[in-house]
């Protein structure tokens, strides 16, 4: 069967409309504030709609009909043509040095990876850093599920493309259409933006800090509107335990969220998913704080007065802080993990494996994947011992089939060739062992901060160019759980059928 190139384009020109009306949004910021910028953001949002609205005009007589291999297309090529036309705020208001840094922003954005290549950020135009929160905020829960939600007004069915944008083993759904279930997750999303938004300003941050931070939380992302990250509100610890509840809240499946919002508490209880990723929080959080507590001297790694409330407490909120934005990939940074015992330099690099749940807005393995591969290696051990007996495994009380099993096992494969081969890419650039291992692990993983020249208090505009163009297929690879970018790679996936 032939590509329906038409309906591809037709749904690239509504990215590109959707992306000009959040430029738009831009707009009204820059005014707001007086930046100096407004004729610029407008442009960029004027130039992007026009050229998304001619796109949709020209391919309106589409065959309104979705096959999963246009499905891959959209996705892929969608993130492009999001990180593409995300460059024209940063270009014309000249904010980035050149077309590869403002790319590489962009797709940082868009991935919700949070790697940045500026110096200085505070000195950006207040518009130019809302865009940048707000590239977070659209790729958090993803412009296709989005997108999905009005596709029947085009006479478009979704399920194709909410499959490839989610690829992980759960499948929940809140509704049997699945137009609803992303509406469902999209007003879920939004309530837990505008309810953060609040509460950071009720804490003492300014309106425009709090809903930029709302924005780069909510969607696991980790730009921030200061040089020093959330470190520059460690003199605030109630801020940052407002950020780390939502960071927990981006890092949990959505589906549950909505459970929680209908009263069905069990639900929540009763999933193994959120049962490991809550114990792997807690546990990882008291072996953190015991070794800062103990061992670091948090004074030498952090600013603006960190020990408010005393030492035990600062160990415990740079502790919590810090797993949780590793683990749920947001990647904010209160003080320079590096810094504190080399033990702990490894175990961060150690959870950027990690992930949060799936159905979040995070990166990373995912907490089920771990799951799955834990459970079927002690089945393996008891098939060992007892190799007549039938031992299903078992995901909430229900089977999991062998393909599902072998699917985690292929993905967890490649991914870890993947962060090999990511790595020695980086060494080809003459980057040092540990800072190589630590930009492939926090570009795949959507991270963020890396390790070595590239840690937490540092960024990445010390890349060369072409670094910085793998990193971002990295984080885009990463973004789109590897196999939606990968398949399309492949000689099959381009014979027609």
């Amino acid at each position: 069967m032939r590509i329906n190139y038409k309906i591809i384009f037709h749904f690239f020109g509504l990215l590109l409309v959707f992306n000009g009306a959040f430029m738009m949004l831009s707009t009204i910021v820059s005014l707001v504030y007086d930046d100096g910028v407004a004729f610029e953001m407008f442009l960029a949002g004027f130039t992007v709609t026009l050229i998304g609205i001619m796109t949709m005009v020209r391919t309106r007589d589409h065959r309104k009909e979705l096959n999963k291999r246009e499905g891959y297309l959209v996705v892929c090529f969608g993130w492009l043509i999001m990180g593409f036309s995300g460059t024209l705020p940063y270009l014309l208001t000249n904010s980035m040095g050149s077309f590869t840094d403002a790319f590489f922003e962009a797709i940082s954005g868009y991935t919700t990876t949070g790697a940045s290549i500026l110096n200085d950020i505070e000195s950006l135009p207040e518009s130019v850093l809302f865009w940048r929160s707000l590239t977070h905020w659209i790729g958090g829960m993803g412009i296709i599920v989005m997108a999905v939600a009005i596709l029947p007004l085009l006479g478009i069915g979704g399920m194709q493309l909410f499959a490839a944008e989610a690829p992980g083993p759960n499948n929940d759904k809140l509704h049997p259409r699945i137009t609803d279930t992303a509406k469902r997750l999209w007003l879920i999303y939004f309530a837990y933006t505008a309810i953060e938004t609040l509460l950071l300003k009720l804490a003492g941050m300014s309106f425009f800090d709090a809903i930029n931070h709302a924005l780069s939380t909510l969607s696991t992302g980790g730009f921030s509107t200061k040089n020093d990250s959330l470190a520059h509100w460690n003199h605030a610890p109630l801020i940052q335990y407002i950020i780390m509840v939502f960071m927990f809240l981006a890092g949990t499946n959505f589906v549950l969220s909505y459970f929680a919002f209908k009263g069905k508490v069990q639900k929540i209880i009763k999933d193994e998913e959120f049962r490991l990723y809550f114990k792997f929080i807690a546990v990882f959080t008291i072996i953190a704080s015991l070794v800062i507590y103990f061992y670091a001297d948090v004074s030498k790694s952090s600013i603006n007065h960190p020990m408010v409330l005393g030492e035990a407490e600062s160990a415990f909120r740079h502790g919590l802080f810090q797993v949780l934005a590793i683990v749920t990939t947001t990647g904010f940074v209160s003080a320079d993990y590096t810094m504190w015992t080399p033990f702990l330099t490894v175990f961060f690099f150690g959870l950027m494996f990690l992930g949060g749940s799936a159905g979040s807005t995070s990166g990373g393995v995912k907490v089920i994947r771990h799951l799955v591969l834990i459970k079927n290696g002690f089945l393996e051990f008891k098939r060992a011992l007892h190799p007549s007996a039938v031992l299903p495994l078992r995901y909430n009380n229900k089977s999991i089939s062998g393909d599902i099993v072998f699917n985690i096992l292929g993905f967890f494969i490649l991914y870890m060739l993947l962060f090999i081969t990511g790595a020695l890419v980086f060494s080809f650039f003459n980057i040092d062992f540990e800072s190589a291992i630590g930009l492939s692990a926090s570009s795949l993983g959507n991270v963020g901060p890396a390790l070595g020249n590239f840690g937490p208090v540092n960024n990445y505009a010390a890349l060369p160019d072409l670094a910085k163009i793998w990193s971002a297929f990295l984080m885009l690879v990463g973004r789109l759980e590897l196999f939606t970018v990968l398949i399309i790679l492949t000689p099959y996936f381009w014979r027609r059928q």
